[in-house]
């Protein structure tokens, strides 16, 4: 009797190691899975920046004059807010 208890606990805790076994396997796939998507999303982050940097970059060596001209505008409209926020304070 005291044999057959020792076999269905022997039993017992051969399924939970098999049972953690997959468990850690199918964690370690699902950190896989979401590495590789990461990877992916950057590498098609980076070469989205790289293609709009590149298309502002002939954007602006076509058109030097309204370049100048729009950096102008910003920067006069940056101090006029910047100076009319800092006489509000």
């Amino acid at each position: 009797m005291s044999q057959t208890v020792v076999e269905e606990t022997a039993g017992h805790i051969a399924d939970s190691a098999r049972q953690a076994s997959c468990a850690t396997k199918a964690v370690a796939d699902a950190i896989e899975d979401g590495v590789g998507a990461v990877k992916r999303a950057a590498k098609k982050s980076g070469d989205a920046a790289e293609e709009l940097l590149n298309d502002t970059s002939d954007r602006l060596q076509r058109n030097p004059l309204l370049t100048i001209a729009a950096t102008f505008a910003i920067g006069i409209t940056a101090g006029a807010l910047l100076g009319w926020m800092m006489r509000r304070s």
